[in-house]
């Protein structure tokens, strides 16, 4: 079990942002953490992960090795996507599993620098190497980030995989992790963690599929979830909401490809 015990934190001068946090981890279904941005779930990430230190308290029950995905990936790197996995694959004393890649339908090239791929193969060199440690916590931060929907599909079943074991903790703005098979509800709230309820039972939704001149921009001015296929942006809205959504999708730039029930 990962103890997260009293943990508070603050930026030299600025207000705290995390004041006070308790939390229980134990593997057999994944943790999935919401906020508002700014709320302070990246921070608290990485003081799971062990990639930070508290200001106050402390994380029990740590492996030593941790799977871990930050928010931005840093992709700009001059090494090729196999040699980085196998290079971290050695820092864990663990085998490289390559196989990760194949599943997230990786199309970048796998000899040339990190720093030439897309953001969407880019992200699936961060989920291989978090997910292909073989540890006991993985920590992942908005880990459907500009993955494709088959990406995104396959990213739910292995957690789904993971988690039986393995203990883990994910933040997601994109709705998927919302639907994780027995997935614990938390809230990050003014500096403290509480639990919440399951997201309520699905309504009936509209799909939708725009074309974009730059999808993950436009995703982020609607502020809606959502999913980047390449130049598509795929949502999903109540029969209610489709028709304003489609307004300031065209005002944006977009054109829509298809339209239909979810």
């Amino acid at each position: 079990m990962v103890r997260v015990e009293r943990v508070h934190k603050r930026y030299r001068n600025g207000p705290p942002v995390l004041a006070g946090v308790d939390l229980a981890l134990t593997p057999g279904a994944p943790a999935v953490l919401a906020g508002g941005n700014g709320s302070g779930k990246s921070t608290l990430l990485r003081i799971v992960a062990g990639c930070a230190l508290p200001t106050v308290g402390r994380v029990t029950g740590r492996p030593p090795v941790v799977g871990y995905l930050p928010d931005r990936f840093p992709a700009q790197l001059r090494l090729p996507a196999d040699a980085y996995l196998r290079h971290l694959a050695r820092i864990r004393g663990t085998p490289p599993d390559p196989g990760l890649l194949e599943r997230f339908g990786f199309t970048g090239p796998r000899r040339e620098p990190m720093a030439r791929l897309s953001k969407g193969n880019a992200q699936k060199v961060g989920l291989a190497q978090a997910l292909g440690a073989g540890v006991g916590l993985v920590v992942l931060d908005e880990p459907w980030a500009g993955l494709d929907v088959a990406a995104a599909d396959t990213l739910a079943d292995l957690l789904d995989e993971v988690a039986a074991e393995a203990t883990v903790l994910v933040t997601d703005h994109t709705g998927r992790a919302a639907r994780l098979p027995g997935a614990r509800h938390l809230r990050l709230r003014d500096g403290r963690v509480e639990d919440a309820p399951a997201p309520a039972a699905a309504e009936p939704t509209v799909a939708i599929v725009l074309r974009c001149p730059e999808p993950e921009q436009v995703r982020h001015r609607l502020g809606v979830p959502g999913l980047v296929d390449g130049g598509r942006l795929h949502l999903r809205a109540a029969p209610t909401e489709s028709d304003p959504l489609l307004f300031a999708a065209l005002r944006l730039g977009c054109s829509v490809e298809s339209v239909g029930p979810a």
